[in-house]
């Protein structure tokens, strides 16, 4: 791979103007406000691990629609008292996994919520498909024609309805939520940024899900080439797909967050390209005032989709860190 999108330093300038529809809130608040007819109905139950440090509880939650969504909730074993939580979104494609596989943030003190993705994960199937509409295999456009049916209407929901859940554990300091994930996972954790008051901090890490008008007209590569591969197919359908998608822009949802924040970026990312990062982390927390000093991205010149990977582990690790000090 190679550098191919625009130089750091028209990447550290990059602010374009990306279209949100005029009711973006509006239709935010409506989501989330039908979902509180559900009873969030956490459950947590014990589960062996194999581990000595890490206790881990089995976790079932009602999601959007009250679908029941499930997650890991990782805590150490030496605990005193209420804990920070950091509430970790997925890969594309990816589950929770196995209880002892995604723990590093447990291992270094905190309570640690692994959020199953519906539809990806084997355990939360969504049951959307059911109902006929076209789509390109995956996600993206599965409910494109109507951004009430759009799929991450439905994820997003989950997401805001995890942080609720892992809030709710005799454990975890509510107080001292965090947000974090790689790719798909970087995207949800900012449009939970935008959509959850009160997060301490948000770490989303080569964001999947940002500007989509530049993302699919820049890269080919999957998954934002399910959205061309359908325009291809359906070209009555451009002006609404372009639509729908702008309501589940994390980018413009990242502009409405308020939580201090720590991106990274991989400058031969094809897959989720470094402009479409940096639109989002130039964008983040414009609408609440977010000071400069509290924003932070690391690049990464030579690597792709891989990011920092544990390099950038290490900083997140220093950064949280320093940030739960300050926010005492």
């Amino acid at each position: 791979m190679a550098q191919f999108d625009l130089s750091l330093d028209e990447l550290e300038r990059y602010r374009p103007d990306i279209p949100e529809p005029d009711d973006l809130d509006a239709f935010w608040q409506e989501t989330l406000a039908e979902q509180e007819r559900h009873d969030l109905a956490a459950t947590f139950t014990p589960v062996h691990n194999g581990l000595a440090t890490i206790d881990t509880l089995d976790v079932t939650f009602a999601g959007y629609g009250g679908h029941p969504v499930r997650g890991w909730l990782h805590l150490p074993v030496t605990r005193t008292g209420p804990l920070p939580v950091v509430v970790e979104y997925l890969g594309y494609g990816s589950g929770r996994g196995a209880p002892h596989e995604k723990r590093l943030w447990a291992d270094a003190g905190y309570a640690h919520f692994v959020m199953d993705t519906r539809g990806q994960g084997a355990e939360t199937p969504d049951p959307d498909p059911a109902t006929g509409d076209v789509a390109a295999p995956g996600f993206l456009t599965r409910g494109v024609l109507d951004p009430r049916r759009s799929f991450y209407r439905r994820l997003y929901t989950d997401a805001v309805r995890a942080v609720a859940a892992a809030r709710t554990h005799d454990a975890v300091d509510p107080a001292r939520t965090v947000v974090t994930g790689t790719s798909q996972g970087g995207g949800i954790a900012l449009a939970a940024a935008g959509l959850v008051p009160g997060l301490v901090a948000c770490m989303p890490d080569v964001p999947f899900l940002c500007h989509f008008p530049r993302a699919t007209t820049i890269t080919d590569m999957p998954p934002y080439a399910e959205v061309t591969k359908y325009v291809k197919l359906h070209r009555e359908h451009a002006a609404t797909v372009v639509r729908t998608l702008s309501y589940v822009d994390a980018a413009t949802l990242a502009r409405r967050a308020s939580a201090p924040t720590l991106f990274s970026a991989g400058l031969m990312d094809h897959i989720c390209p470094p402009s479409t990062v940096y639109a989002a982390f130039n964008h983040y927390g414009a609408l609440r005032n977010v000071d400069q000093a509290d924003k932070q991205i690391r690049a990464y010149p030579f690597n792709d989709h891989e990011g920092g990977g544990p390099t950038h582990e290490v900083v997140k690790l220093e950064w949280l860190a320093k940030q739960l000090e300050t926010s005492v």
